[in-house]
């Protein structure tokens, strides 16, 4: 839903990790090379010369993704999967790190398109942002009316925490947690009994599994562990799973919500012990 804070929220990581951040808002009348760059051929010197679009930066904030057509939205593809962008055959490197985030309207608003299922798997995760609670809204209330700031939040408080540098390098130590073969197992079992579960038409593939195990590499590492538990997993499965899991015509018209079949699915296969 519009107006619960995703792109301010975008900001103000971008903020924190003080990366170059672009801001692309997806329209139906946006084209892939607004996004990706192209080339044009300059007069002065008769050479043709490469404009970079807004996909060259550390952090990317796709805004309402689902607004522009198939066509503009695979053209992150490539960068998502591969890091780098092919433009009029030459393939160029985008910045380290590259994160791509991007927030989408309810299907049933109108002007909205699905996205691709081959671009939703390259989400690692898929995070539902609802509306706050009382309490909090309250508090966000006073803040931007009290304080007399304005009709939004002010950005320039928000610290910087870590360089872009920084950051990769949290990246790289995810990597080197540690993942015990019953760990792994489990991340697998759940990933295949996906594709069998009655309520499911198409379960999630092997890129899933490897996006429960790095997401899952990064739950142990914010708990300060060098290792992976079957909670890790747990905790991260719905976030991971919901946007790769596509539910039955049955379960569609029963109302019957996603996250309660990734619920049965974790139910269904045992966790391994000590």
């Amino acid at each position: 839903l519009p107006g619960l804070g995703k792109t301010l929220m975008v900001k103000a990581f971008a903020q924190a990790i003080g990366g170059s951040y672009h801001r692309v808002q997806f329209t139906p009348d946006l084209m892939p090379a607004d996004i990706t760059g192209h080339t044009l051929y300059d007069m002065k010197t008769s050479e043709w010369k490469v404009r970079k679009g807004a996909i060259f930066c550390n952090l990317l904030l796709a805004d309402e993704i689902n607004r522009a057509s198939a066509k503009t939205q695979s053209a992150l593809l490539e960068v998502m999967q591969e890091q780098q962008v092919t433009i009029e055959g030459t393939t160029y490197p985008v910045e380290e790190p590259f994160i791509t985030i991007a927030t989408q309207n309810p299907l049933e608003q109108e002007g909205t398109y699905p996205l691709p299922e081959a671009q939703l798997d390259r989400f690692l995760l898929n995070i539902l942002i609802d509306y706050p609670s009382e309490q909090e809204e309250l508090e966000m209330l006073q803040t931007v009316l009290h304080e007399n700031i304005g009709a939004s939040l002010n950005l320039s408080a928000v610290p910087k925490v870590m360089s872009p540098q920084t950051l990769l390098k949290l990246q790289k130590l995810t990597a080197l947690i540690k993942l015990d073969k019953k760990v792994v197992n489990y991340a697998l079992q759940i990933v295949r009994q996906s594709r069998h579960h009655h309520g499911i038409s198409a379960g999630a593939g092997p890129r899933g599994g490897i996006a429960l195990l790095r997401a899952s590499r990064a739950e142990a590492l914010i708990n300060a562990r060098s290792y992976v538990i079957p909670d890790d997993i747990i905790k991260v499965a719905k976030p991971v799973l919901r946007h790769r899991l596509r539910l039955s015509a049955d379960y569609q018209i029963e109302g019957v919500a996603i996250e309660q079949v990734i619920e049965q699915l974790l139910q269904s296969v045992p966790a391994p012990r000590e």
